[in-house]
């Protein structure tokens, strides 16, 4: 299970890293290299974002990245082609990210037989509430898949319990409101938001929106277990071409 494999790596690491990628950005063969570079460099496990047209928790980077990628000729199926492809080459866990409306087409079961069948270990859907996602639910544990959920600083705790009763794997801890990408002030209340999350979840917690280097990396340390880094990859992509993940990758450690 994705759970027990994350406590397995913070018995020897500090804390982990979780990377994303769009697939089929800026193609299908730059994001296998990228997934190289990157497994290559250590990450411990990573996002697989399957392009859609209105992804409405991403900001203006991965907005660019998934039209980019739906122009380029990136589908459902090619996504599940490339994953498919990466969880068979590389030994780490691999997720879906994406939104409801793609497994809602496809059919939850069908979605998740696949996930499974392809040896991916879990999914994050960020507009897929709990209360709305029973069949969802039901599909990823007849194949013991991870649903991954959501908290924010705005998240109650009372909701904050809800929320865990029904995520598996870990919690995704968003570090601020608002979309990915945009800046993120790694402060003393950031640390206040991040004990409360531990206080309402067993489960592992995973922060993004806004992790860039190794000063936020190192920021989270004993706050956190797993440190996200997505937008800021992306960036590195366009600037510096596809080349420069692995060393980027590496210097966060």
């Amino acid at each position: 299970m994705l759970e027990s494999y994350i406590q397995k790596k913070l018995q020897t690491k500090k804390i982990l890293l979780m990377t994303h990628i769009v697939m089929g950005y800026p193609s299908f063969d730059a994001s296998y290299e990228i997934v190289k570079q990157m497994v290559e460099a250590g990450v411990d496990l990573m996002e697989l974002q399957i392009p859609f047209s209105e992804p409405m928790a991403d900001g203006p980077v991965i907005l660019k990245a998934n039209q980019n990628a739906l122009e380029g000729g990136s589908t459902v199926l090619k996504c599940f082609e490339f994953a498919q492809r990466v969880a068979k080459e590389f030994p780490i866990p691999f997720l879906f990210m994406s939104y409801t409306n793609i497994p809602y087409k496809y059919g939850m079961d069908r979605f998740a037989d696949q996930m499974k069948s392809i040896n991916l270990k879990g999914a994050i859907i960020p507009d897929l509430p709990p209360e709305e996602g029973k069949e969802y639910l039901a599909a990823m544990a007849k194949n013991n898949l991870a649903p991954i959920y959501i908290f924010s600083p705005e998240t109650s705790d009372k909701r904050m319990g809800y929320i865990s009763g029904h995520a598996a794997g870990f919690v995704y801890c968003l570090a601020r409101k608002g979309v990915t990408g945009k800046t993120t002030s790694f402060s003393e209340d950031l640390s206040d938001y991040l004990t409360r999350c531990r206080q309402a979840t067993t489960l592992p917690l995973a922060v993004g929106f806004g992790v860039k280097d190794k000063n936020d990396i190192d920021f989270l340390k004993g706050k956190a277990d797993i440190a996200v880094i997505g937008s800021q990859t992306i960036r590195m992509v366009e600037k510096e071409g596809v080349q420069a993940i692995g060393n980027f990758i590496a210097n966060l450690f």
